[in-house]
């Protein structure tokens, strides 16, 4: 059990003249205590579980020391707060590095507002907002500026943004990293929305120029219709002949039979082939689904090209011979494949060498209920009276996964059976990550100097998916239902708690979630 160690009523810190105490905690300007401390028998530090204390200044956020071992109570001066969260499991907070927060423009579907709110729920204190599916998309500094006003003073954790390359926005790309973007992305097929069109192998070698010797990542949706294929693609929304879908349209192997793993390894050759253009710059592939993929991917690293790879909760989890006909809540591009290609995803994360996979991220996509067309019966469901022709069809329906603040129980769950440690959890989703968008000097770890982000995570409790414990917008996703092992107890950022299980938000702390412009280095 966490404990609260206090002397008197008013909640102070008990202290002992005998024992050597911890230096000043008190402000001298507000008479507040300026420290939080931390301490619990399980911390993931230096890649290993370990005791330790991990102090937080709040005057600057930052962690000023850590003990290797549990420092009583009495060695802090009174009025510090002191929690001791043993046998819990203490980690830096998470870096979702993929998530749609789609506001402005598109706020019924998210918000500012109610995507870090989940994140926080589920131990995410740092998300990195995509450039499309807000209006206008992040694919100028004007759209920047105008998802910054959106998004001040409403954000529960640190957020930052990535920019987006399109056909003809090449000069728009410097100006958006001297604004602080996280990096770029863009798609090589169709992305489903009108103002986020495809990008060609030409403006990709523009792109690529462009941002050669810039401090930055230029990623990739990586799928592509090759030139001769039998069953293609639904452009990610619609269908038409003569590369129409072969089988019903309603049927979750019609639509996998469309979206193969030659999209993304056709896709991925294009990428590696312009590489020679940029060298220095980084790059990475949004997430990768096809097993196909990672030997193009090692045999890239192992010639010097600077590229890594992502994959998501979802792909490590669900399998397409699970997938009822109808449930359009598991569609997503590139798509959930068989169980067989998910223990190949799992079997390279698992590498003791050098794997082409350096991160887990959501892809949170979510959009209205109605639009993912669903049957109903199944949770999520918003079925009008008169129900509409397509109803289940996995072509006409939006696709996206809904989990934002779900991805550390989903892969503790399923990495169970798979050896999965704390110090791998961390590594996927926290340092990597980090390190992936440029601040991996302040996130990711808990090392002295770095931001006082912190989860307490219950690695023993379980819990079932249902609408209380999704905080997104819309609470519509295929983990509804599902018992998953891993629970976040509290989540703090820069030293402050901003969400408990049992007691929720912090109306006191508020939404203090920082805009991460900060130019990369």
């Amino acid at each position: 059990m966490a404990t609260n160690h206090s002397s008197d009523e008013s909640g102070t810190v008990s202290r002992t003249s005998s024992k050597t105490s911890i230096s000043t905690s008190v402000s001298s300007t507000s008479g507040q205590p300026s420290l939080t401390v931390l301490a619990s028998s399980r911390v993931v530090l230096d890649n290993r579980l370990t005791a330790a204390t991990i102090v937080i200044s709040l005057d600057s956020g930052k962690i000023t020391s850590i003990h290797h071992s549990i420092i009583p109570a009495f060695h802090f001066p009174p009025g510090t707060p002191y929690v001791d969260h043993s046998p819990h499991i203490i980690l830096p907070g998470l870096v979702d590095a993929h998530v749609h927060l789609n506001e402005p423009g598109r706020t019924e579907w998210e918000g500012f507002w109610t995507g870090t709110q989940a994140a926080a729920f589920g131990g995410v204190t740092t998300v990195v907002d995509m450039p499309l599916n807000a209006i206008p998309p992040t694919t100028t500094v004007n759209g920047l500026e105008e998802k910054i006003r959106a998004a001040e003073g409403q954000c529960w954790v640190d957020v930052g943004f990535y920019g987006g390359i399109v056909p003809g926005n090449d000069k728009e790309l410097k100006p958006l990293v001297q604004r602080g973007v996280r990096g770029f992305k863009g798609f090589l097929i169709d992305s489903g929305v009108d103002e986020f069109p495809a990008v060609s192998s030409t403006d990709i070698a523009k792109a690529m120029m462009e941002l050669a010797d810039e401090p930055t990542t230029l990623m990739f949706h990586a799928e592509m219709i090759p030139p001769i294929s039998d069953s293609v693609g639904d452009d990610v929304q619609h269908s038409s002949p003569p590369l129409a879908p072969i089988g019903p349209l309603n049927e979750y192997n019609t639509f996998l039979a469309s979206r193969p793993p030659s999209f993304e390894t056709y896709a991925i050759s294009e990428i590696l082939s312009l590489a020679h253009l940029a060298p220095q710059l980084p790059l990475h592939i949004v997430h990768l689904s096809a097993l196909e993929a990672i030997p193009l991917l090692r045999d890239a690293r192992a010639a010097g090209i600077k590229i890594t790879a992502e994959t998501c909760f979802h792909y490590l989890s669900l399998a397409a011979e699970t997938i009822r006909n109808g449930d359009t809540r598991h569609k997503c591009c590139p798509p959930i494949r068989k169980q067989t290609n998910q223990d190949s995803l799992w079997a390279e994360l698992l590498r003791e060498d050098d794997s082409v996979i350096q991160t887990i991220v959501s892809d949170h996509s979510p959009c209205t209920p109605d639009l993912k067309l669903l049957p109903a019966g199944i949770p999520g469901a918003v079925v009008p009276s008169s129900a509409p022709s397509d109803t289940g069809d996995f072509f006409a329906a939006w696709g996206g996964v809904s989990s934002v603040g779900l991805g550390i129980s989903i892969l503790w769950t399923e990495g169970q059976k798979r050896g999965l440690t704390p110090a791998d959890l961390v590594r996927w989703c926290c340092t990597n990550t980090a390190r992936q968008i440029g601040l991996g000097h302040r996130k990711g770890e808990l090392r002295v100097g770095f931001d006082g982000d912190v989860v307490v995570f219950d690695d023993m409790a379980t819990f079932v998916v249902e609408p209380s414990s999704m905080l997104f917008r819309n609470t519509c996703s295929p983990y509804q239902g599902k018992v998953l092992r891993g629970v976040v107890r509290e989540t703090w950022l820069r030293g402050r708690r901003i969400h408990s299980r049992e007691g929720g938000f912090d109306a006191k702390v508020g939404p203090v979630g920082e805009l991460l412009l900060e130019r990369r280095k």
